[in-house]
């Protein structure tokens, strides 16, 4: 049993145990030999009753600039847990990770950094470590990453690729997580945690790719562009709002990328000039629009609620179209895949991989590479060659005082 708050933990100082042995000691030793054993004995127990009080949240910290920072949805965030899987979708093996910190494969789809990586160093914090990794409440206190490749808004969506962790149960391991802070640290500590740190949710592309447009179970007979949208935005913002019961009240929700101008959707069409699918997009932006709305409804009708929408594929487009502009050589072909444009087949092997990918937008059939992810991060965080973000950006969000009307 861990000892409570001003116990003494006997593991790591005898002189709890048995404090007139303790003093019996330093009656044998010299004087100023005494002395200082013990004020570092003072010390260290000061040093362990102050960890034991320190409250969930610092109140007066410069940085980080939010205490945690969260992280929901699929392969565009996923920085791990699908290691863990049963799943085709997975990122462990090399040339994934090749100019990442680390120079090794980590889980992230991408050469190296994904957008949240970037914007935690923004924030002051570590990169969020994958949920599926071994994390507990400690090593959570500063946030945690529940993205899982493959998953949907929709639960059957991404089935085909194996196992992965769709957004309800995502949302339910971060309730459970506040469950947990709440029977360790109290109602109040958890509340504060919750609500001052940062969620961050990227989900939606696979909807699209693994679900309606493979037509699946007949559901794009069945259902047209319009209801299905109408269907995955108000599934989404059901489960933004139970995100709101937890205790969240600082979102970023953010939207769907031209899924018309991957590689994988130029080689399914056969397309000749690597001109972007404008059907795909159309139905892209139509969801995003509608996204974006329902996110400003949010906002209006909770005051206590800080959550932004930010739309990526205004970051996208731009550089897919004009990528010379933004020191891009080619916003078609992927810098590792197999077949035109490299869209047929997923990267595989580091000789799939082209030398330089900082001069391709696209790492593989769906993702971005580090460099262009460097370009969305900044656009997210500063509006620094885009402007992303409805209403603020995400650094003016941080740093507005907190509509919660709790202290």
């Amino acid at each position: 049993m861990a000892p409570g708050p001003g116990s003494c933990d006997r593991s790591r100082f005898w002189f709890c145990y048995a404090p007139w042995r303790f003093l019996g000691y330093l009656r044998q030793i010299p004087e100023n030999a005494a002395r200082f054993l013990a004020l570092v004995c003072i010390l260290a127990l000061a040093q362990l009753f102050h960890a034991q009080d320190q409250p969930l949240v610092q109140e007066n910290a410069a940085v980080p600039l939010v205490p945690a920072y969260f992280v929901y949805g699929d392969s565009t965030v996923d920085v791990g847990n699908n290691n863990f899987l049963r799943t085709l979708a997975r990122a462990d093996i090399p040339p994934y990770g090749k100019d990442f910190d680390t120079h090794e494969p980590t889980g992230r789809f991408s050469n190296g950094r994904l957008s949240i990586d970037y914007l935690a160093k923004f924030i002051g914090l570590p990169f969020p470590a994958p949920f599926l990794s071994g994390l507990n409440i400690t090593t959570m206190r500063h946030g945690a990453n529940f993205a899982s490749a493959g998953a949907g808004i929709l639960s059957e969506s991404g089935g085909d690729l194996g196992q992965h962790i769709p957004l309800v149960e995502q949302i339910q391991q971060v309730s459970d997580f506040k469950d947990q802070l709440v029977f360790n640290h109290g109602r109040e500590a958890a509340r504060k945690l919750m609500s001052r740190s940062l969620h961050y949710i990227s989900i939606g592309s696979n909807d699209f790719i693994h679900y309606y447009l493979r037509n699946v179970s007949g559901v794009e007979s069945d259902i047209s562009p319009l209801d299905f949208n109408n269907l995955l935005v108000a599934t989404l913002v059901s489960q933004l709002k139970i995100l709101y019961d937890v205790g969240v009240r600082k979102m970023v929700v953010v939207g769907i990328g031209p899924l018309g101008c991957t590689p994988y959707f130029l080689y399914e069409d056969g397309s000749k000039t690597g001109s972007c699918i404008s059907e795909i997009n159309f139905m892209v932006e139509e969801y995003n629009n509608a996204l974006r709305v329902e996110v400003e409804k949010m906002y209006e009708s909770h005051t206590d609620l800080d959550v932004i929408y930010c739309d990526i594929y205004d970051g996208l487009f731009p550089i897919v179209q004009n990528p010379s502009s933004f020191g891009f050589q080619t916003a078609t072909v992927a810098c590792c895949g197999m077949g035109r444009f490299g869209g047929w087949l997923m990267c595989l092997l580091p000789e799939m991989a082209c030398q330089n990918a900082s001069t391709h937008v696209w790492w593989d059939e769906f993702h971005p590479t580090d460099r262009a992810n460097e370009f969305l991060a900044k656009s997210i965080w500063s509006g620094d060659s885009f402007q992303l973000c409805h209403e603020m950006t995400l650094q003016q969000l941080i740093a507005q005082p907190d509509r919660s009307s709790a202290p």
